[in-house]
């Protein structure tokens, strides 16, 4: 059953959608330029509790120069709701080894930022493309729960493009929906574009700007700064120096647990808009054990470029599973297997039969080039 947590939620601009079912708008084009030659800085700490504002403020470790064309625009508003109990952790299959990609479409390049001794999946109430308080507020990231002064670790190697107060705005702000967050641009990439990650929210910061990670080194530690009701880590996978406008979901780039796989969705009306916030009911029919997940609310979310999915439901034991949901009051279902360590996909539009067919294999020209990560 789904769990209330503790969460940030970032209220983002509307890029002209109306409130009914709308195609997305499309991604803006990003031409970032890295940065003159980064500050050689020896790692330090920032603390929540014992730095001073006017010192975090004017730390260099606080401080980035975004690139030209990344938004620096405020998000309407935050909200964000009462948490619930952290849940109890079950036992997991250890991580496949990264990177990890049984097809070219496949890209599980990450670890995960909380160890494996820990909850370390996604909060399910909180995914990617969640949206609350009637559409206006869309999740750009996952949260996962975590005790407070639990170690958040790197999702893979790279340099600290941010470390402090400030991100969402790229000034100094300690009032940040993200409080004291690190931004790590990384070693590698996908389809020649390298990624970044974002971990929000830390009680204490233990890298510098500048300074270049491995991954699963400690970044800081889970706290409960900026708008946050409860302790865990935000979490998001954009491209390039991007911000919340080029995130997109972590569950399709987070290495799966070994034997697991991802669910993967496309779900549209008959004018082939997304169909926004539907619940879908996934089942394992061999134990029975049954999860819920909503397709990605209407602002701001950006698919994959080769599923176009608004729906990913990750951490699925292989197995056949039933995938049902109503439609405009009309039941729909159909069956699927989930495969070791591959996302399966499902393709749904409104006034047809759901097909489990992948998407279209791109022409010769357009094949995705899948580099192995390198430093």
């Amino acid at each position: 059953m789904i769990l209330n947590r503790f969460y940030c939620l970032f209220f983002i601009l509307s890029l002209g959608l109306a409130s009914g079912c709308q195609a997305r708008p499309p991604m803006p084009t990003f031409q970032p330029k890295p940065p003159s030659t980064a500050p050689s800085l020896e790692p330090t700490s920032i603390v929540a509790e014992s730095t001073p504002i006017a010192a975090v403020s004017e730390s260099p470790t606080a401080a980035l120069t975004i690139p030209p064309n990344i938004h620096t625009d405020p998000p309407v508003r935050f909200s964000f709701p009462i948490p619930g109990p952290i849940p109890s952790s079950g036992w997991r299959p250890p991580l496949y080894p990264v990177p990890w990609a049984l097809t070219p479409y496949d890209h599980f390049y990450l670890l995960r930022p909380i160890a494996a001794d820990q909850v370390n999946w996604p909060e399910p109430d909180y995914r990617y493309g969640g949206t609350y308080a009637e559409l206006d507020t869309v999740h750009s990231g996952i949260d996962i729960n975590a005790p407070r002064g639990t170690s958040i670790l790197a999702a893979g190697a790279g340099q600290v493009i941010w470390a402090g107060y400030g991100l969402l705005r790229n000034d100094k702000d300690v009032n940040d929906p993200y409080g004291l967050a690190v931004a790590i641009l990384h070693d590698f990439g996908y389809n020649g574009v390298r990624l970044s990650t974002v971990y929000g929210h830390m009680d204490r910061i233990d890298v510098t700007l500048g300074q270049h990670v491995e991954a699963g080194q400690q970044l800081g530690i889970i706290g409960m700064t900026g708008e946050t009701t409860g302790p865990h880590v935000h979490f998001e996978v954009r491209f390039q120096y991007g911000d919340y406008f080029t995130s997109r979901n972590p569950e399709l780039w987070l290495v799966p647990p070994q034997g697991w796989g991802v669910l993967v969705g496309r779900l549209l009306r008959d004018d082939n808009t997304p169909l926004y916030q539907l619940m879908v009911d996934v089942q394992n029919l061999d134990t029975g054990q049954k999860w819920q997940v909503k397709t990605y609310g209407p602002k701001n979310v950006r698919s994959d470029d080769y599923y176009q999915e608004n729906l990913v439901l990750s951490d699925l034991p292989a197995g056949q599973y039933l995938v049902s949901f109503t439609c405009d009051e009309k039941d729909y279902q159909t069956q699927i297997g989930i495969h070791p360590g591959a996302s399966s996909f499902f393709y749904f539009k409104k006034g047809k039969p759901i097909s489990t067919e992948m998407p279209a294999t791109p022409a010769p020209e357009d094949f995705l080039d899948t580099p192995t990560p390198t430093k």
